[in-house]
């Protein structure tokens, strides 16, 4: 087993993963949540925070009291593997004397940024490829029916890595978006 993986930040953790499954470290950065939805009636706000669950791994972010538009900054780090599991999302919102009530969720689709990964470490391989330019533009995602995507998400090449930003309509709520962004790294040796 590899072990435990923790948010920065957080006091969540991931569960334990298959060592042959893993191709690398997935780092999510949950930037900010967007018009999020009232859930604390009398303070006319929320009290924010985000779950991530990938297979069996879950992280989440600190909570940010009084604010339906959070700047978590926040980076979690799950373990990447082979299968096409999507990433889950949900927002809720911090209650003392009760369960935490849902603030929607939504659904991260990483088979475009593996594919994009994969295909430039292959190019970099087997042609002797340069690294891209810097901040240049690898792909770009439309929004479907079947992602949560709010608007084109783009995956670039910046500061030696390959990142992809989108913004996440959340489902099952009244309003609410989430930005984010992923990368995904290497195992340490």
């Amino acid at each position: 087993m590899l072990g435990r993986i923790f948010g920065r930040g957080a006091d969540a953790e991931a569960g334990h993963v298959d060592a042959e499954s893993v191709v690398g470290l997935l780092k999510v950065g949950a930037i900010k949540g967007v018009n999020l939805a009232i859930r604390d009636i009398g303070r006319r706000s929320s009290d924010p925070y985000v779950t991530l669950s990938y297979g069996n791994q879950e992280v989440k972010t600190r909570i940010m009291h009084h604010n339906c538009n959070p700047q978590w900054n926040e980076g979690l780090t799950l373990y990447a593997t082979k299968s096409d599991i999507t990433i889950r999302l949900v927002v809720f919102d911090h209650d003392t004397c009760s369960a935490d009530d849902e603030m929607g969720e939504a659904e991260i689709d990483v088979k475009p940024y593996l594919k994009c990964y994969k295909g430039l470490n292959m190019a970099m391989m087997t042609s002797n490829m340069s690294r891209p330019q810097e901040g240049g533009l690898i792909s770009m995602v439309q929004p479907t029916k079947k992602n949560c995507l709010a608007r084109e998400s783009c995956i670039v090449w910046g500061k030696g890595k390959l990142v992809q930003e989108m913004s996440l309509v959340l489902r099952n709520v009244e309003c609410g978006e989430v930005d984010i962004e992923i990368e995904i790294r290497e195992l340490p040796h």
